[in-house]
């Protein structure tokens, strides 16, 4: 059986690791993309890429992080393409209009690829370059692609017509505790021996944080609604001001693919319409939404580092671990991942995945926002190229944290930061409140 951590991983058993991540990355990317042509070369919503460009863009990465610079080979396809499959250089809204390779092409393409880099991955040195120590950048392809399948699920969330997904219902939850004190003091941020952390996880660092108290499970549907019908999204009170500006210019009243019909709320869920299950935490919010109904319920949205302790410190030990529930990799009884479900588990679902302080439900389900401003950490070294994070630094992006149903077990540490504009909901969030400590508590 495989070890967990690739730190401890040797010789083969890091190539057999690597290799089934590979595999089990494109079975999705596949899955995905089993649909008709019209559907990969449409685009369901202007802040989504076709589907094809995704499926091209995924191979186009792989060959040039692993056959041209790891292997030094020549391109497979005219360098023009390059440019094609290049984020930066062309907005989302406007890649349908590029002369994109055909779905035939692209799926030629991505398999070619694949190939040449399993046939790479047998014979090539794990070491004795930064980029291919521990496996780095075979690692770092299988997160972009792991990535990349979580957009076109959300994209699949936004496509019109009937649903092309399916999945297993996912579990119910428990009555908890609502929230869990967690004590002040220093703990370890971020990670320095995570062989395939990404840059912005890194360099571990010391963080002290007050003693506060967070949410034991995500915010549900239903104390959500209560909310709505307290009139919260009619009440400038709770919201940013910039927030509540952009509530009342995109008619925003109630969180995304949700839907009045008399006085049942439903959700439309990948092509299905259903009954709003009050129990499952909420999702598809924005930042602004997320905020507005802290403040609401007289609470705040916790900060990135209040995030992470309340995930990693261990108060037994006091170092920090790699998931909630101690070092090893998730497993179906740990966390809702890997589109398993294609929803939310119920809030106090998973007890094995709780942390060692008690909170459920930090990794998968749902992207939490926090209330933090996506940034480095100090001593933050781009690596191996700025385009990862560090253009987006201080752009006003929120962070994210925890992965969510459709997050791949690579890209769930409970060190891996995502962020977002905070006025994107099209994505898988959703969020947890906190507080800090009144007079009388800390006087306790």
């Amino acid at each position: 059986m495989l070890k967990d951590n690739p730190a401890e991983l040797d010789g083969s058993e890091l190539r057999d690791r690597l290799a089934a991540d590979l595999i089990r990355a494109r079975e999705r990317t596949k899955l995905l993309t089993t649909v008709d042509d019209a559907e990969l070369l449409h685009q369901h919503s202007p802040l989504m890429s076709p589907l094809v460009w995704d499926l091209a863009h995924i191979g186009n990465q792989e060959e040039l992080w692993l056959l041209r610079d790891v292997a030094g080979r020549d391109p497979l396809l005219p360098e023009t393409v390059d440019q094609l499959y290049d984020a930066f250089q062309h907005p989302r809204k406007d890649r349908p209009s590029l002369p994109l390779l055909e779905p035939v092409p692209s799926r030629r393409y991505v398999d070619d690829v694949r190939g040449k880099v399993l046939d790479l991955l047998e014979r090539i040195p794990l070491h004795g370059r930064p980029l291919l120590d521990k496996g780095f950048a075979f690692g770092m392809i299988v997160q972009h692609e792991q990535q990349h399948d979580e957009t076109m699920l959300a994209t699949h969330q936004l496509r019109a017509g009937e649903a092309v997904l399916t999945a297993a219902p996912a579990p119910g939850g428990a009555d908890l505790p609502g929230e869990v004190r967690i004590p002040g003091g220093s703990f370890t941020m971020g990670t320095d021996v995570e062989p395939w952390a990404l840059d912005n996880e890194r360099p571990a660092h010391a963080v002290d944080v007050p003693e506060f108290f967070i949410d034991t499970t995500p915010v549900t549907n239903g104390a959500y609604l209560r909310f709505i019908e307290d009139g919260g999204y009619d009440d400038p009170r709770w919201w940013d001001a910039v927030g509540w500006r952009h509530r009342q210019e995109a008619g925003v009243v109630a969180p995304q693919f949700w839907n009045r019909e008399g006085s049942v709320w439903t959700r439309r869920v990948f092509g299905r319409v259903e009954p709003l299950r009050e129990e499952q935490p909420v999702v598809h919010v924005n930042w602004y939404e997320a905020d507005a109904y802290a403040r609401w319920a007289g609470r705040r949205l916790p900060t990135e580092p209040e995030w992470e302790k309340a995930a990693r410190f261990d108060p037994v030990s006091g170092r920090s671990r790699r998931f909630p529930w101690g070092d090893q990799d998730p497993t179906s009884e740990h966390a809702n991942l890997a589109q398993r479900h294609l929803e939310p588990a119920g809030a106090g679902a998973y007890p094995a995945g709780a942390s060692a302080l008690g909170v459920r439900q930090l990794i998968g389900d749902v992207w939490e926002w926090t209330s933090s401003i996506f940034d480095g950490y100090p001593g933050f070294r781009a690596w191996p190229y700025r385009e990862y994070s560090e253009v987006f630094f201080r752009d006003g992006y929120r962070v994210l944290r925890g992965g969510s149903f459709g997050s791949d077990p690579s890209v769930a540490r409970a060190t891996f930061r995502n962020w977002d504009y905070p006025i994107r909901r099209q994505i898988f969030s959703g969020f947890r409140t906190a507080r800090s400590l009144t007079s009388e508590e800390l006087d306790v």
